[in-house]
C-alpha cells in the first residue's frame, strides 16, 4: 500500500525555517505571526508574498442556484470573500510549465 503524505505542521514548518535560516524556533515564530497580522490588516488593499501569491478581496454577485436535496431554486445574495491567487513563479514550480 502506498504511503500517504500528511501536509507539513506548523511546528515541522518553524523547525524548517529555522534550521535554513539559521534562527531559533522563537524567532521563526516571531516572524510568522508578524507575517499572518500584516496579511490579514493588508488584505483588504491586497497582500503580496513575493514568489508565493496574492490576498485579494472579491465582491460576488447575487445569482441563482438550486438546493441539492429538493432540487428548489434559492436566491444566493452578494458576499464579499477573501481569495488567494497563487503567483505564476508557484505554480510553475509545483504544476510545472506546459
Amino acid at each position: 500500500m502506498a504511503e500517504v503524505k500528511k501536509p507539513m505542521t506548523k511546528s515541522e514548518l518553524i523547525a524548517h525555517v529555522a534550521e535554513g535560516a539559521e534562527l531559533t524556533k522563537k524567532q521563526v515564530t516571531t516572524v510568522l505571526e508578524i507575517l499572518a497580522a500584516t496579511a490579514y490588516k493588508e488584505a483588504k488593499k491586497g497582500f503580496t508574498f513575493p514568489g508565493l501569491g496574492k490576498l485579494v478581496v472579491v465582491k460576488r454577485k447575487a445569482r441563482e442556484g438550486r438546493n441539492p436535496a429538493t432540487g428548489e431554486k434559492i436566491k444566493i445574495p452578494a458576499k464579499t470573500v477573501l481569495k488567494f491567487r497563487i503567483a505564476k513563479a508557484c505554480k510553475d514550480a509545483v504544476v510545472g510549465v506546459k
